[in-house]
């Protein structure tokens, strides 16, 4: 079983101090057979209580407010996460059955939200494509599979040319972005084929094999599969995400699944740093997070070529606070 060590640290600098900072964190990766956390530690400036829950897609979720003013504030999790091959889908049992078995989800919690599709502009042009890529034989999990590698194969992988906000016209229009825009096409796709999709957030850890994404935060897709579960679809490199995907939480998109936001009271003017380093041979103790924050609002210090652009998003607006009067 592949056991890996995560850590990840927000700072925020403010150009004056700020306070009645309230955020909320979705930093507690997901427990399940597949995936365990054996050791988590979260430390925050000035130490405040972290109160925790289970939000409606079973996602934990911490709450806290540090309410002194401040000129900064970190928000450091580390984690040492133990992962487990999952087996694929058997792909070729009774495929008309495995549709129909998909039918009663549309009525059912939790299925419906992960059902529930987006008005865009170009939706009748995506439906058309989805209709004509499926065959009358294939299973959920053979369509799955075709779906995430046409993303992989049709949509450019460009950092920058979309942001947050992007919304799936503009996606689909461009054929082009990062993992957060392919999770959302693929999603998409799925769920017009009444396949229950949902977005997943988390890190990929492939010991430097290339992987996009690598290193860092990571989107991708979960398609829900008949007689197996939620199958993990990577199609920002075309691959099942399995025992190399640690998963922090899900959602129907991306807003669902934010790492960090919050609100405070002070200047509008503040700077954001984020890094991620996984399995890190000499990792930052908590002390030396909390201590070594930067008066000014230098660059961000993480290699850029380390970084995807869907961690930049992150930091600016996934994990960016906003500001009250």
């Amino acid at each position: 079983m592949p056991e890996f060590e995560i850590q990840h640290i927000t700072r925020y600098i403010y150009d004056s101090p700020a306070r009645d900072s309230a955020n909320q964190i979705i930093l507690f990766p997901i427990k399940d057979t597949y995936q365990d956390v054996l050791t988590q530690e979260i430390t925050i400036t000035g130490h405040p209580n972290v109160d925790t829950y289970i939000d409606y897609y079973g996602n934990e979720v911490g709450s806290f407010t540090y309410s002194q003013p401040h000129s900064n504030l970190v928000i450091s999790s580390k984690i040492l996460v133990s992962t487990k091959h999952r087996p694929f889908p058997v792909n070729a049992i009774f495929p008309a059955q495995q549709w129909e078995d998909l039918k009663p989800l549309r009525y059912m919690v939790p299925y419906i939200d992960f059902l529930r599709l987006e008005n865009f502009d170009g939706y009748e042009e995506l439906l058309a494509l989805v209709r004509e890529l499926r065959t009358v034989d294939d299973t959920p999990y053979q369509i799955a599979r075709r779906f995430c590698e046409y993303v992989y194969k049709n949509f450019t992988y460009i950092k920058g040319v979309t942001t947050y906000e992007t919304k799936l016209d503009e996606i689909w229009k461009l054929k082009a972005g990062v993992c957060q825009d392919f999770a959302h096409i693929l999603t998409e796709m799925l769920r017009m084929m009444q396949i229950p999709a949902r977005y997943v957030s988390g890190y990929i850890c492939t010991d430097k094999n290339g992987m996009r994404g690598e290193g860092a935060t990571h989107a991708w897709a979960e398609a829900y599969i008949p007689d197996y579960g939620w199958l993990g679809l990577d199609p920002t490199n075309n691959i099942i995400a399995n025992e190399n995907h640690v998963r922090l939480a899900v959602g129907r998109n991306f807003m669902d699944c934010s790492p960090v936001k919050g609100i405070y009271k002070g200047s509008s003017g503040h700077k954001l740093e984020v890094s991620v380093t996984v399995d890190d041979d000499e990792p930052l103790s908590h002390e030396e997070i909390l201590e070594n924050v930067p008066t000014a609002a230098p660059a961000a210090n993480v290699n850029p070529a380390a970084k995807n652009s869907y961690q930049r998003y992150m930091e600016m607006v996934q994990q960016q606070q906003q500001q009250q009067q």
